[in-house]
């Protein structure tokens, strides 16, 4: 019988990373690689992505570095094929990169709502009709969609966010149901407020974080590490029974 640490590894693995160049992709990438897994890493920062293999690799494990824009179809196309070339096959698939232009409905424009919805939305539908056939016929595999409280409720000027949320947390459900019968297991996780660059950026004045902040019991955001040790789990066998599931990672914030 495997023991907890068995469970809980993900020793051997192949991942591939979605906006791996900075905070929670970075994280995950490098916790999972921690966790004995090979990766691949999708950005668009060349940078951020150089960073983020050197913090993988100093695991001892391997990064393979694939430069895309996922709001292209064609890329985010060339981006899984990459990974398939690399790898083989892929056995975790971790949707992270997101975007956000905060807009009221009437101010918003139309080409900020279409770029929203290819990349946190299309890109992970694209990913996973690429990467699926071979998790198939290998029999087994894990998909984590990184999602957000903005999928489960409402948040004011972030209305192409919170749809592009919400959509991620149906296709995670029907992906559970399309993949459970070849033991792939399809989860999202929605956090709330994470004290990433993005995150920073759209919550770094106080005057607009207070009213957020009130309504967490916690009373804080959260950390990329949080987030991380979450789809770890996700992917790891000790989750082999959970599928189709949005798991919150708020603090509180939908309890009250």
């Amino acid at each position: 019988m495997s023991t907890y640490l068995d469970r809980f590894a993900v020793s051997g693995r192949r991942a591939l990373v979605t906006g791996g160049s900075k905070g929670i992709g970075a994280e995950v990438a490098r916790l999972l690689a921690e966790a004995g897994a090979d990766v691949a890493i999708v950005g668009r920062d060349a940078a951020g992505l150089a960073e983020t293999a050197d913090a993988v690799r100093a695991t001892g494990r391997t990064c393979y570095v694939i430069e895309a824009d996922l709001a292209s179809t064609h890329e985010t196309r060339l981006a899984a094929e990459s990974a398939l070339r690399h790898f083989g096959a892929v056995d975790i698939l971790v949707n992270n990169a997101g975007i956000s232009h905060p807009a009221t409905i009437l101010d918003a424009k139309v080409e900020d709502w279409d770029a929203t919805l290819a990349v946190n939305l299309r890109a992970p539908f694209l990913l996973a009709q690429l990467l699926a056939p071979g998790m198939i016929a290998q029999g087994r595999g894990k998909i984590v969609n990184v999602s957000s409280q903005a999928g489960v409720i409402g948040l004011e000027a972030h209305a192409a966010y919170c749809a592009s949320k919400g959509g991620l947390n149906m296709l995670t459900k029907v992906m559970a149901i399309e993949f459970g019968p070849y033991n792939i297991q399809v989860n999202a996780v929605a956090p709330t407020v994470i004290l990433t660059p993005m995150g920073l950026k759209v919550w770094g004045d106080p005057v607009k974080s207070a009213p957020m902040l009130a309504k967490i019991p916690l009373g804080r955001f959260g950390e990329p590490i949080e987030v991380a040790d979450l789809v770890l789990f996700l992917a790891s066998p000790a989750s082999d029974l959970i599928t189709g599931e949005t798991i919150l990672i708020d603090g509180g914030y939908t309890a009250l």
